[in-house]
């Protein structure tokens, strides 16, 4: 197993901050999805109302994400800079990767995203430390690796194609979300298109898969427990989100699934 084990991950340099980091993101990927799952929502979206009606402060939706995703794009950005010394095409590939993906969360949220409701100012900084401490975490754990030996199977140039096409679906099926609502309707309605007819939250799915592509890009064990972690609590909010549209639409049909086809 070890052996395994080797020959898909780095060896890195042991310390009490990647051990710590380590078990802080298995945590909180648990409990985040456990509580997805529970019906204790992150308060954004179609959830930003849902938890209690105690008074709390609240934000602009693209206020909200503008703030929860800018920190990482700029981590991604500076990482050129800052460790612009650092020779090798994986560690491009992923100063690369991570950067395009929250820039192009950036340009989604200020050109395509069509949004109704706010969003409460604890998630927002809650989402944007998680993902800045992510990304940030990812860049710097791959500086540490750099002339270790590197993996016995080498997955980046997979991990690049499973990136693209998580990139290219996440942008597709968001498309779609915004071509529901016009100026004149902000509410929700049942998706239409390209995999909504199989599940009930597709952009999901290939946003895991962009997950997936950066981790076979990296092949460190942060990079994975990012995967797993960000898998599980997007699982989690797609079945809830399921339930949600269940509650909302008596034609809602039965036979679409929340994340994988014929599958959950």
């Amino acid at each position: 197993m070890a052996k395994m084990l080797e020959s898909w991950i780095y060896q890195e340099p042991s310390s009490i901050y990647t051990k710590a980091l380590y078990g802080l993101t298995l945590l909180g990927a648990c409990y985040l999805a456990i509580s997805e799952a529970i019906g204790k929502h992150l308060r954004y979206s179609k959830f930003w109302n849902s938890a209690s009606n105690k008074p709390t402060q609240t934000l602009p939706s693209k206020v909200g994400m503008l703030l929860a995703y800018t920190p990482s794009l700029l981590a991604g950005v500076s990482s050129f800079w800052v460790f612009s010394d650092d020779g090798g095409i994986r560690f491009l590939m992923l100063k690369s990767a991570i950067t395009l993906h929250f820039l192009k969360r950036e340009l989604e949220v200020l050109f395509l995203h069509k949004f109704s409701g706010h969003m409460v100012l604890n998630t927002a900084l809650f989402i944007s430390s998680t993902y800045l401490t992510s990304a940030a975490s990812m860049i710097y754990i791959q500086h540490r690796v750099q002339g270790f030996p590197e993996p016995w199977v080498d997955l980046k140039y997979v991990g690049l194609l499973v990136f693209v096409v998580g990139t290219v679906g996440n942008f597709y099926h968001h498309y779609l979300l915004s071509k529901l609502r016009d100026t004149s309707n902000k509410g929700y309605t049942i998706p239409r298109g390209g995999l909504f007819s199989l599940v009930v939250c597709p952009h999901y799915l290939f946003e895991i898969l962009s997950f997936i592509g950066i981790s076979f890009i990296s092949q460190t064990l942060f990079s994975y427990l990012c995967a797993i972690g960000s898998a599980a609590v997007l699982l989690a909010r797609s079945y809830a989100t399921r339930n949600w549209y269940l509650s909302k639409f008596e034609d809602f049909p039965k036979n679409v699934k929340a994340l994988i086809p014929y599958v959950f």
